[in-house]
């Protein structure tokens, strides 16, 4: 049942990100990974205000797996990240590749942070 769910979080959440990144990308342009930032730091937003409700049990439970591993997991994603800041080095932008990088660490930290303290006001 458990890989069930994360299949079906994980064709949920690669669709979801599809959809916004793609957006972004026609709005804002290809210039810098916007797309790839956005749902990277609204993944981590949402996560953290799922967070308290999905480890309030300790083992994994079927909706657990659904939303975290499969939805979350398939929406965010570290490789396209590492692989776009490689891409600005060999561009000859390492500034652009710094603040890519630094931006993301932040902005996803911070994403956290803000839906951690968002989940803990919610009764």
């Amino acid at each position: 049942m458990l890989i069930l769910m994360v299949a079906l979080g994980g064709a949920l959440g690669a669709w979801a990100r599809y959809q916004v990144s793609g957006w972004v990308y026609n709005r804002a342009g290809a210039e810098f990974p916007w797309g790839t930032l956005t749902v990277n730091v609204s993944g981590s937003f949402l996560l953290g205000i799922l967070l308290p409700t999905l480890v309030s049990s300790p083992s994994m439970t079927p909706g657990r797996a659904f939303v975290e591993v499969g939805c979350i997991g398939a929406f965010t994603t570290f490789s396209t990240f590492a692989f776009e800041a490689v891409t600005l080095i060999e561009a000859g932008q390492p500034r652009r590749a710094a603040l890519y990088v630094l931006a993301s660490l932040g902005l996803g930290l911070g994403a956290i942070i803000l839906g951690l303290l968002i989940a803990a006001r919610i009764p």
